[in-house]
């Protein structure tokens, strides 16, 4: 997308986990289009986060990068603080940092079980806690988005951890909304359809991937861009009277698109 979106995020700066590739990628390109400058958490693909750095640089935009395992508690308040005095704030976060193993429950190695709730779940909330003290303490309006996930409230099979995970970030998220209502800091979630990332590769076979797209309502999977662009509605200050919502971008999956359209028959 090359146009510059409509939104004006001038003097702001974006906090953005897992930014180094698909949707939290995306979003951290989509912020700089906007205006924003952006420090850039990532812990895997070091070569991405540098590409997606110098994009944003190529804007005339800030671009920070920070390689912390958001998993630690004390190294996500020192990213929060080397943003801080890197790029002098933090007005936006958004969390997309994410880890998931896909195993039944019952025989699931227990090291990855942890790893994906502790990186998404306990990572977004810590990253969570530490920007809304700033936003706190900067006294001005700060906008944060949770990126979940349908997982939040379908129990799909073999990704116990992965549903717990995110149907935490869901009342999390709603919980910081009321609590940031004094403070004027909106949270809001996104629930992203089934999107065309890298981390889907971990799955599925590319065959597969295209398969199950072209069975989707609409025929395809999002980009991660489509997603971008969701973030980027819901930081809007245009927006300020949107928070402890959920915007789910998932090409109707939510519908009964199994049944004959048009028909209401299965």
């Amino acid at each position: 997308m090359s146009n510059v979106p409509s939104a004006d995020l001038s003097g702001k700066v974006a906090l953005i986990t897992g930014a180094s590739s698909g949707i939290g990628r995306a979003t951290a390109v989509m912020l700089a289009r906007a205006g924003a400058d952006v420090a850039l958490n990532y812990w895997t693909m070091p070569e991405a986060a540098e590409e997606a750095a110098a994009e944003i640089r190529a804007l005339g935009r800030k671009a920070l990068l920070l390689k912390v395992d958001i998993t630690s508690q004390d190294a996500v308040e020192a990213m929060v603080a080397k943003t801080i005095s890197e790029l002098g704030g933090v007005d936006i976060y958004v969390s997309s940092a994410v880890y998931s193993d896909r195993e039944p429950f019952t025989t699931a190695n227990m090291e990855g079980f942890r790893r994906t709730i502790d990186v998404s779940m306990w990572g977004s909330f810590y990253t969570l806690r530490a920007c809304c003290n700033q936003m706190i303490k900067q006294g001005r309006e700060g906008a944060v988005v949770i990126i979940s996930s349908p997982h939040a409230h379908i129990a799909f099979a073999n990704c116990m951890a992965y549903n717990i995970a995110k149907a935490g970030n869901d009342q999390m998220a709603r919980s910081a909304a009321m609590e940031m209502l004094p403070h004027k800091i909106k949270v809001n979630i996104l629930h992203p359809g089934w999107t065309d990332t890298p981390g889907e590769r971990k799955f599925f076979s590319e065959d597969t991937l295209q398969q199950a797209g072209q069975a989707t309502p609409m025929g395809r999977l999002a980009t991660p861009e489509e997603m971008a662009l969701g973030v980027l509605f819901l930081v809007d200050s245009r927006n300020g009277y949107l928070t402890g919502s959920t915007l789910s971008l998932d090409g109707g999956l939510s519908l009964p698109w199994w049944s004959k359209r048009g028909t209401g028959d299965f």
